[in-house]
């Protein structure tokens, strides 16, 4: 037998999947090879595969480099549903149970072995791979090792020492998010020689992508979620942890089995945590960015943002833990000035160089780009990472074209008025002098006796906050002083006020934002099978066994192979392997438990 029939054997029998997706193939060949191979695959396009087939297929152990502890647990329970003896060493081992697992690695008993990047680099571990054959090593999360990636990880750039110690093991460098700069800084910081790189489709077409202008955040959330995921699990993201536990807490007076996850909580809570998001249905954890990396729940149906990215790169990682499984899913965001201006300021008070803040704030500016475009989101986020698409016909932009008015002579109120109060003021300030207000503040400055207090009284807040945000991304304001977030002119500033260039702005629709996302989602929970009676069933049956298993129930069946089970009808073993997600040890495991509700269905 050829070695793509016994690979695509290995994919059915173990695995349950009857083919390989996107680039999967010729990534696993690559390794077989024997070459440092760089695979960027979206959330859910199924990298660790690239990995667990070679492993099963070649003699020897492969190690896997994985950031969160969390990960590695969840990838340990998939592999031993799957009948492969898979294992990990990390701090939540005890001293009995980590000398076991030693001892395994020295029989040859163990074929994939999950590693912290601080792990592997102790001389004790790099001691004991030596004494074991090795056939692969696979580096998760990448993009972690270069500083100009958007997770940047300081124990990563160490892991030039695999070349070093082991040079003639393959590398695999997995990732979903790398720009072509963070790309040739990960092949260099790794090491990777005559190395193969492969690049998917950045397209996940399952995610509707929405972005509105902040009014009352947590209302319009509140909206959201009860229109079109009230039964739903999902994420929502905030910048702060004080911003978390305050949502969390709004969410469960709001009725919502609602959790937190940040760096402030114990690892005790957060473990627990993360296992009641693993195992619960109709759970959403709202979480700062802590809450990423490892995230493996294939039926999380949306992600919200309440405070902006501060990259494309963050935005597409974070969109991407939605509809894993390739049904519909949302990713909604809310945004304002005050997000700018944040970030802005967060940005220009770190310590880091000059040129890595200049290519931050060229993120940053791509990033606000995305929120105020007009035309397609999807174009323009895929665009970024040099994946070109006709409008996608599935983002609010699309199913909702908006109108453009001219701001111009708006624009040229607010910069006189920057002008006029001396470059000295933040923008509510500006915004009240414009609208006329009574102000204790405007009035003891005398600012109500300038040429342009009240000229712009009859401009609604939310459009002078609208144009400020558009006057900062295209640079005729900028923040002169991040501690008191006070704008001021910039040598751009002269073509507007001088009518050399014009400015137009999108004006705000009259519908409100859930009227657009329902002709987004309309239609869309709908399956091809029409069991909804029997999935719910099949449901319970994989809820049961999870808790008697204490495991998360996708471990058992994910959502997509028990509606394959609803279209199909098994009724033997050999039509319940025609599933797809159905090996032959997890068929021996569950089979015929399924089989019999499908049958007393049928």
């Amino acid at each position: 037998m050829d070695r793509q029939k016994q690979l695509k054997k290995l994919l059915k029998e173990v695995f349950g999947y009857k083919d390989f997706r996107l680039e999967q193939s010729n990534i696993i060949n690559s390794v077989l090879d024997g070459n440092d191979t760089m695979a960027i695959m979206p959330t859910g396009g199924g990298k660790s595969l690239c990995y667990q087939i070679p492993a099963l297929f070649g003699d020897g152990l492969c190690v896997v480099i994985s950031p969160l502890i969390s990960l590695m647990k969840d990838q340990v329970i998939n592999l031993k549903q799957n009948g492969v003896e898979g294992h990990f060493l990390n701090s939540s081992l005890s001293s009995d149970e980590r000398r076991e697992v030693e001892r395994k690695l020295r029989r040859g008993e163990v074929k994939i072995l999950y590693i912290a990047p601080e792990g592997i680099l102790s001389q004790y571990i790099l001691n004991l791979l030596s004494e074991v054959k090795l056939n692969l090593f696979a580096i998760d999360e990448a993009h972690c090792v270069s500083q100009w990636g958007h997770e940047f990880r300081k124990d990563y750039t160490k892991l030039s020492i695999l070349k070093d110690t082991f040079p003639s093991v393959p590398i695999l460098a997995l990732t979903a998010t790398a720009d072509k700069r963070t790309r040739e800084d990960m092949a260099h910081q790794l090491r990777l020689k005559n190395f193969n790189t492969y690049i998917c489709s950045f397209d996940r077409p399952n995610i509707q992508y929405t972005i509105c202008e902040r009014e009352n955040e947590i209302e319009q959330l509140d909206e959201f979620i009860q229109k079109f995921h009230k039964n739903d699990t999902g994420i929502v993201y905030c910048l702060s942890r004080k911003k978390v536990e305050t949502i969390t807490e709004k969410l469960k007076d709001l009725g919502y089995h609602a959790i937190s996850y940040h760096a402030g909580l114990s690892s005790e809570e957060r473990n627990r945590n993360q296992e009641i998001f693993s195992s619960a249905d109709q759970v959403i954890v709202v979480a700062t960015i802590a809450f990423g990396m490892g995230i493996d729940r294939p039926d999380v149906r949306f992600v919200a943002h309440l405070d902006l990215p501060k990259s494309l790169e963050s935005y597409y990682q974070e969109t991407g833990r939605a509809g894993r499984d390739g049904k519909e899913a949302s990713a909604w965001m809310l945004y304002g000035l005050s997000d700018v201006v944040k970030l802005s300021r967060m940005l220009e008070m770190t310590e880091a160089s000059e040129e890595y803040k200049q290519y931050a704030r060229f993120k940053l500016d791509f990033m606000l780009s995305l929120c105020e475009t007009t035309s397609c989101r999807r174009k323009m986020l895929l665009s970024y990472f040099d994946e070109h698409i006709d409008d996608c016909g599935n983002c609010d932009c699309c199913l909702e074209p908006q109108e453009m008015w001219d701001a111009t002579k708006e624009a040229q109120m607010m910069l006189s008025c920057v002008y006029r109060t001396g470059q000295l003021y933040g923008s509510s300030y500006l915004i009240e002098v414009l609208r006329g207000s009574k102000n204790a503040k405007v009035l003891d400055r005398g600012h109500d006796t300038l040429s342009v207090y009240g000229i712009g009284k009859d401009v609604d807040k939310k459009v002078w906050d609208a144009l400020l945000r558009q006057l900062l991304m295209t640079n005729y304001i900028a923040i002169k002083n991040f501690e008191y977030r006070t704008l001021a002119l910039t040598s751009r500033s002269k073509e507007l006020l001088r009518g050399e260039v014009s400015l137009k702005l999108r004006k705000k629709k009259e519908e409100g934002q859930v009227k657009i996302i329902q002709k987004i989602l309309s239609g869309s929970a709908h399956t091809s099978h029409g069991r909804e009676d029997l999935f719910e069933k099949l449901r319970g049956l994989r809820m049961d066994i999870a808790k008697e298993m204490k495991v998360p129930p996708y471990v058992i069946f994910n959502d997509k192979t028990l509606h394959d089970m609803c279209n199909i009808m098994p009724r033997s073993k050999d039509e319940m392997l025609m599933v797809n997600g159905v090996g032959q040890s997890k068929h021996e495991k569950y089979g015929d438990q399924f089989l019999k509700v499908i049958g007393e269905y049928i």
